[in-house]
């Protein structure tokens, strides 16, 4: 059971919702650009500025909302998702997918709509972990001899490939740290794998349980042989009257 908010955490974060959400951008913007364009030395000062005043950012906002809970363990065990973006902000971004789980005049089961959630956030988690993981091998990478990740297509190839858990081995992290995030990658793909797989069972499943509860198709009701039944035994009737008819035939002559 997930620890409810209190009146003063649901007032810190309507106040904190947007700002916190213009840093995470601020945060994937700064990265990229520094990691992108191999930016060293005091031109790289603006973009760790604005790295290490979001992780400020971040980090206030977890702990003012984990002083401000009723029962802080609870809290702090049961909104692992906070601790996750305040490590990473830039998956407070994945919050934007809501809009995708509540499409309006679209109807959803309980277990279809926390299925879609499942999905979405969990794809799009997973997405952005992808992303950030080529801007950081990159990071380390790109300038260790004998390395074979230089650029960022090669980056993002070297994550795509490992978070799918296909792995061609032709790019591969060579500096402990490099190894170190391709591990992470290599979870991610794994929590991606089990995402689809636990959402088409649960489609399975849903769909056969549906089907079960229809009720069957009634029988089609007999026809009404009312009316054959009286042709017939007019037509009836009339046979043997050309029969009496034809009998009588022979006396009449």
């Amino acid at each position: 059971m997930q620890a409810p908010l209190t009146s003063a955490q649901r007032t810190w974060r309507h106040f904190t919702a947007i700002p916190l959400l213009v840093a995470s951008v601020a945060f994937l913007v700064a990265l990229s650009w520094r990691v992108i364009g191999d930016i060293h030395g005091p031109a790289a000062v603006p973009f760790n500025v604005v790295l290490i005043v979001t992780w400020i950012m971040f980090i206030t906002d977890y702990t003012v909302q984990l002083v401000l809970s009723e029962s802080r363990w609870l809290w702090f065990r049961t909104h692992l998702a906070d601790l996750a973006i305040t490590i990473m902000p830039v998956l407070r971004l994945v919050r934007l997918l809501r809009v995708f789980t509540e499409l309006p005049g679209v109807r959803h089961t309980r277990a279809g709509l926390r299925r879609n959630r499942l999905a979405i956030y969990g794809i799009g988690s997973v997405v952005i972990l992808v992303y950030i993981a080529a801007l950081r091998v990159l990071d380390v990478e790109r300038n260790a001899p004998g390395a074979t990740i230089t650029n960022f297509g090669d980056a993002i190839w070297w994550a795509c490939t490992t978070a799918t858990t296909t792995g061609y081995g032709d790019y591969t992290p060579i500096t402990p740290r490099g190894r170190v995030i391709g591990v992470c990658v290599m979870f991610g793909g794994l929590v991606l794998v089990g995402i689809l797989t636990a959402t088409l069972s649960s489609w399975v499943v849903e769909r056969s349980q549906s089907q079960a509860e229809s009720p069957a198709d009634a029988p089609a009701p007999p026809a009404d042989r009312g009316d054959g039944g009286e042709g017939e035994g007019g037509g009836g009737g009339e046979a043997n009257a050309d029969g009496e008819a034809d009998a009588a035939s022979p006396d009449a002559s």
